[in-house]
């Protein structure tokens, strides 16, 4: 991320005296970076406020730009509860099926929904984790601990009729490639990028937008949420949906309870599946 920001800062700033920098132009510069990224925007003008608190320290006397252009006048970041309705749910699934998104991705982001994963899970995903036969996907405890997904361990997926029917979909889209979800501008050993999901994401709430429906934004992760919100009013049990998310728990509970609620979870899967498709039917774009 520094490297991010230097490079955003430097171009703009770097052969400038600090006398020739004013607010105005700290502000146009932020905005423009804060179309592509919102928190590096905010993260330039601190580091702009920086350099004149360091150069004020040491002798030099210009006023900070940055003390003029507040950090929430540049941003300001939605809180991280967002959890979509029913409706929501089957604006957006309704909305994909139409939108210009690739049919690669268009299953991806359904897979989210239904498996509960994280983007990293399924982008990283390769076919040798997938076993059909028993509709289980097994991430693998070095891709859980490097994704900080948990304390390191293996986590087995238990996969609904309808994520085992995506997976293959994506196994006959996928040609030869080790990956569920290759990148086809690469050679066959690459994969598709989370900002990819991301776009996709973006692109259908929008497409959901402009045709007049009510869908508020919302971000991928959000998903994980909204199960676990929707799951949780449908009276199901917090330890099987808290594994389901593959929550590690803490402290002495964490020490107590080592059950893995295999069974609880494969019918918890198969029935937030069962539900997002009854909510795609009544709620039709």
């Amino acid at each position: 991320m520094q490297g991010i920001i230097a490079r955003d800062v430097a171009p703009k700033f770097g052969k400038l005296l600090l006398s020739e920098i004013t607010p105005t132009m700290l502000r146009q510069y932020c905005e423009k970076i804060k179309e592509r990224a919102p928190v590096t925007a905010v993260r330039t003008r601190d580091i702009v406020g920086m350099v004149f608190t360091y150069a004020k320290a040491r002798g030099a006397n210009y006023e900070n730009p940055a003390d003029y252009v507040k950090g929430a006048s540049i941003a300001t970041f939605a809180p991280r509860d967002r959890a979509l309705t029913k409706q929501e749910v089957g604006i957006f699934f309704n909305t994909l099926k139409i939108s210009k998104t690739s049919l690669q991705l268009k299953i991806a982001l359904k897979l989210i929904m239904l498996t509960m994963t994280r983007k990293s899970g399924i982008v990283d995903a390769t076919w040798d984790e997938i076993d059909f036969k028993n509709a289980e996907w097994t991430i693998p405890a070095e891709r859980m601990k490097a994704s900080r997904q948990g304390a390191g361990r293996p986590d087995v997926v238990y996969l609904s009729k309808q994520a085992i029917d995506l997976f293959m979909q994506l196994k006959i889209l996928s040609s030869e490639s080790p990956f569920v979800l290759p990148s086809f501008g690469q050679s066959k050993y690459g994969n598709i990028s989370k900002s990819s999901i991301n776009r996709a994401c973006t692109h259908t709430i929008q497409l959901a937008q402009k045709n007049g429906f009510n869908l508020g934004d919302f971000t991928v992760h959000d998903m994980r949420r909204t199960a676990s919100t929707h799951l949780h009013e449908a009276g199901y049990n917090s330890d099987w949906i808290e594994k389901a998310l593959a929550h590690e728990q803490r402290g002495v509970r964490a020490v107590y309870n080592k059950a893995e609620y295999s069974e609880q979870r494969r019918k918890l899967l198969q029935d937030w599946a069962d539900m997002i498709d009854k909510w795609t039917i009544e709620y039709t774009s």
